[in-house]
């Protein structure tokens, strides 16, 4: 009896450390597999967010439309063509989100025109008549259904180059003699004004129509360079002719023998009656007449209206708007030429009479409001 009681006693100890052992086991089972379940649990509550914030239109789609419509195009592209999805094909209205200032840009700019067309306080300086000498600055490309309006000093050669090489004239641009571009029986430009009453009225109502401007007096400044400074050779009258008759008129010191000055100038396109004498100089006064003389934008509803300023963008945008991108390139802008500079505009006004400089902008403010340029008061007050 006295050996039974130990061997059971060890064999109850025993059972009870193997069971404990099996619980201790399985808390550890049932611990290990519920911490699975909250893992899995965890991803898909992670994974159902992401989802959701991808599917977000303003976070990622149209990021990712962006990426696809830059780096797409050039993949496998043959020269002068461009391969898009038939759904992403880019039409100039609809951009990725980076770009969207883009054509509000140019929205708004015709609004402003509107806006200032209506202003009755303005009229006399935002209307003109569809005239002849409008019709003449307007240069005609039927095959793509273009208008495009000159106006001299806002780089203008580069664009009539553009609509040779569309009208067939000339295969590429670097094709054109520099001699033919301003020469109108050799360039294939038509005018408008070549057209019939009819003919004029279908191309004004459903062709593309643009221009370009520049700050005002940025563009007279660069006039008065070009036609009295540097003078190409071909155009001798500017120096010979109007340089004189401008002299006469309105240099104040008549002992005063150089040869033209900008005050003269100045002075001359300041004078509420300087008519007369523009009649006498004929066709020449395009290069400093208003972009409203010269285009009519009041009476004309242009399609694009480009700046000088921000050319680097808006010759490709005008481009695509037309549809041309693809046939013809702007060529290329030099680094920093198109860019506003003020000291120079204050060099050249430097001395000249607060009186004539509000004359010349009084002249000149249908253009400045029509267009968006800031009124120079650092020249004014």
């Amino acid at each position: 009896m006295k050996n039974t009681h130990p061997q059971g006693s060890v064999q109850t100890l025993a059972g009870r450390i193997t069971e404990w052992l099996t619980f201790d086991n399985m808390h550890h089972q049932w611990l290990l597999l519920a911490a699975c379940f909250w893992v899995i649990f965890m991803f898909m509550v992670a994974s159902k967010f992401i989802t959701l914030t991808f599917k977000d239109p303003d976070a990622y789609s149209t990021k990712q439309e962006f990426l696809f419509l830059t780096a797409v195009p050039d993949a496998g592209k043959l020269p002068g063509e461009k391969h898009f999805p038939e759904e992403l094909k880019p039409t100039g209205k609809v951009l990725s989100d980076s770009r969207l200032v883009q054509p509000l840009v140019y929205m708004e700019r015709l609004e402003l025109i509107r806006n200032v067309c209506r202003d009755e306080a303005l009229k006399n300086l935002s209307h003109t008549a569809v005239s002849k000498f409008v019709l003449d600055r307007i240069f005609v490309c039927d095959k793509h259904k273009i208008l495009f309006c000159q106006t001299p000093k806002v780089g203008n050669t580069q664009w009539k180059k553009v609509l040779i090489v569309l009208n067939g004239a000339f295969p590429s641009i670097e094709e054109i003699p520099e001699n033919v571009v301003h020469d109108h029986e050799k360039n294939g430009l038509p005018r408008l004004s070549s057209f019939s009453d009819a003919e004029i009225q279908t191309r004004l109502k459903t062709y593309f129509k643009f221009f370009i401007v520049r700050d005002p007096f940025e563009r007279l400044i660069s006039a008065f360079k070009d036609k009295f400074v540097h003078n190409p050779r071909f155009e001798p009258w500017y120096r010979h002719e109007i340089a004189p008759g401008i002299i006469r008129k309105y240099r104040r010191n008549r002992t005063e023998t150089r040869g033209i000055q900008f005050e003269d100038f100045v002075r001359y396109l300041g004078d509420p009656n300087h008519r007369w004498l523009d009649l006498q100089f004929g066709d020449h006064i395009i290069h400093w007449v208003t972009y409203v003389e010269l285009c009519a934008p009041c009476e004309i509803k242009y399609s694009v209206i480009g700046h000088h300023e921000t050319l680097e963008d808006d010759a490709p945008y005008i481009l695509k708007e037309a549809g041309i991108d693809h046939l013809v390139s702007y060529p290329t802008i030099p680094p920093g030429i198109t860019v506003y500079n003020r000291t120079k505009v204050e060099r050249y006004f430097l001395g000249i009479s607060k009186r004539d400089i509000r004359r010349l902008y009084a002249r000149f403010e249908g253009d400045f409001k029509l267009f968006g340029y800031q009124k120079p008061d650092f020249l004014l007050n």
